[in-house]
């Protein structure tokens, strides 16, 4: 009996720790990261400071808890891209998964495109930044020509702008999602041709 009520009250305090993020994230977003106090994010919740202190007892705790939580899939992305080959099937199913990953942690990326200076300060960036770089690595061949890898890393970027750019243009978000995705796939596709027209072409 104990466990079953145990399991709850974590999975309730989980809970917490979640709409404490979300609702922080909305007012970093509306009004600025400098601008939002605590106390600000204690009202919204209608919780007491002292119940948002339990969990996070700073606003970088709150940004840097998020970052950890919303870019885990991106982390699990790579250790598995690390362990695959080379092929095409491979990169193709590496910017179907990344396209997922970003989803959940679009509003976490607006926040990091919007408060770029803050984003510095936190180090979050120099994080962000290496796993891109992980992301790469796992992306393009050493050996293809740069034009190739160029396009590579291209569709990891096709990816963000479909989040950014692409929130303007009409339909449902789902379609445009999968039509920024077709253009990832077809990127990855290409420099895969090209690579392999390449070793075909050297003596």
């Amino acid at each position: 009996m104990g466990v079953t009520m145990d399991g709850t009250k974590q999975q309730r305090r989980g809970n917490t720790r979640q709409r404490i993020q979300d609702v922080a994230l909305e007012l970093f977003a509306e009004q600025g990261y400098e601008k939002t106090s605590l106390r600000e994010i204690a009202e919204c919740l209608d919780v007491t400071k002292a119940a948002l202190y339990y969990h996070f007892k700073t606003k970088e705790e709150i940004i840097v808890s998020l970052f950890e939580d919303l870019t885990k899939p991106m982390e699990e992305l790579i250790e598995w891209g690390r362990q695959q080959p080379h092929t095409l099937e491979t990169k193709q199913e590496i910017v179907r998964r990344y396209s997922q990953a970003l989803v959940g942690a679009e509003p976490l990326f607006r926040f990091m495109q919007e408060n770029q200076a803050t984003v510095r300060e936190l180090r979050i960036g120099d994080t962000f930044k290496d796993r891109m770089h992980s992301m790469r690595d796992i992306m393009i061949d050493p050996a293809a020509p740069l034009v190739e890898q160029v396009r590579c890393v291209s569709a990891l970027f096709t990816l963000h702008a479909g989040m950014f750019v692409m929130q303007e243009l009409e339909g449902d978000p789902e379609k445009r999602r999968e039509a920024v995705l077709e253009v990832a796939v077809d990127l990855v596709t290409q420099a895969h041709r090209g690579a392999c027209r390449e070793d075909q072409v050297r003596p």
